[in-house]
């Protein structure tokens, strides 16, 4: 055996285990890119798939998580929909005469650097474009994106300074923000009194009660309002195990991650959410 195959037999292992750990956070986009947890992990096993019978995608210079990522877009670009086609009447069929009407590639640019936060050279070369084009693909998808839709937002926070910088945010995109709840209960009332378009919700508040409770109860009297969680532990509800945020932002976050997962929910109108 060559010195060259005794290395890569001994980076194999490292490689996988690097690769295992970022594979929720694959899931995460792949999610978001969908906009269906089972599509999103379909398409992540499809990756990886493509990793067994092809080793030398991982090959080269790039970051395992690059690498991925790259895998993961080889598999979109040649197999993908962004969600899957619906006869009937309802949310999938209006996503997808939105869909239609987008740029080609400009979703997937915007979640890779808002969400993901990839440097602009990392998406081109995950996109296989070049720097200037993945720039311009996230420029055309925030314009696009936040002038689909215009609604109602509610806010559940319970830190004031977070609150007030989501409240301005979501307001500076044109939305109107129906309130911000500190607690489940404050939640539910809010929610009752006034129908949002969205909501927006922390994960552990005032009151140590559940900002997870809080929104499938809304989500059981309310129907069809897409989500959004705000944790400072992402990975906890990345574990595959039970049904996750189709949209999840990471404290701290920023102006850049508010803006694109509000876009991406409300034109979503996603409502898979954390069950218990």
């Amino acid at each position: 055996m060559t010195d060259s195959q005794n290395s890569a037999r001994e980076q194999t292992p490292d490689m996988a285990l690097r690769i295992a750990a970022e594979l929720p956070y694959l899931r995460r986009y792949a999610r978001a890119l969908t906009g269906n947890q089972d599509t999103g992990d379909r398409y992540a096993a499809a990756t990886l798939e493509a990793i067994l019978a092809d080793r030398s995608i991982l090959s080269g210079d790039d970051t395992p998580r690059v690498a991925l990522f790259r895998a993961f877009h080889l598999v979109w670009s040649s197999t993908g929909t962004p969600v899957e086609a619906s006869d009937g009447p309802g949310l999938e069929q209006r996503t997808q005469a939105m869909l239609a009407a987008l740029t080609p590639n400009t979703r997937e640019a915007l979640l890779l650097r808002s969400v993901e936060e990839f440097r602009h050279d990392e998406i081109a070369r995950i996109m296989d474009v070049t720097q200037e084009e993945a720039e311009e693909l996230i420029t055309i998808a925030l314009r696009e994106m936040e002038s689909a839709i215009r609604g109602k937002v509610m806010v559940i926070e319970d830190e004031p300074l977070i609150a007030m910088d989501i409240r301005n945010i979501v307001t500076d995109m044109g939305h109107h923000v129906t309130g911000i709840a500190r607690t489940r209960d404050q939640a539910v009332a809010l929610g009752r009194k006034e129908r949002p378009d969205l909501i927006l919700a922390d994960i552990q508040l005032a009151d140590n009660s559940s900002g997870i409770d809080a929104v499938n109860i809304l989500l059981k009297e309310l129907g069809d309002v897409p989500v959004i969680f705000i944790t400072a532990f992402p990975d906890r509800l990345l574990t595959g195990e039970k049904p996750e945020p189709a949209f999840l932002i990471a404290k701290p976050f920023t102006v850049e991650q508010v803006r694109s997962a509000v876009s991406q929910a409300m034109f979503f109108a996603t409502t898979d959410t954390l069950v218990s």
